[in-house]
């Protein structure tokens, strides 16, 4: 998975509220990559990294997944080809939504 190179669809761009948690804003783009079934049943979500507007759609490279040891999902972590993170940096990045789960990172 690492390294491979996604198309992300953004249903929650950068400054957007969760639908379900109108507190919750979205410091980073998230979305999902069509027609990848995670293990919840519905398509695979992504973090953006690295882009600093809103954006409807995104094509990068997977620079880590986030695997959540309580919950049946991981999030995999895009970001465009020529950037990378250290785990702290993408760890703070996300911790807006993975503080709520037992996480580690594998990059």
């Amino acid at each position: 998975m690492l390294g491979r190179i996604v198309t992300v669809i953004v249903d929650r761009p950068l400054g957007s509220a969760h639908p379900k948690y109108p507190s919750l804003i979205y410091p980073v783009n998230y979305g999902y990559v069509p027609d990848v079934i995670a293990p919840d049943g519905e398509e695979q979500d992504v973090y953006i990294l690295g882009v600093d507007t809103p954006i409807d759609i995104f094509t990068g490279k997977i620079i880590a997944v986030i695997r959540r040891k309580n919950d049946v999902e991981d999030k995999w972590v895009a970001a465009p080809m020529q950037l990378a993170f250290t785990e702290k940096e993408i760890r703070d990045m996300t911790d807006f939504q993975e503080r709520y789960f037992d996480i580690e990172i594998e990059m």
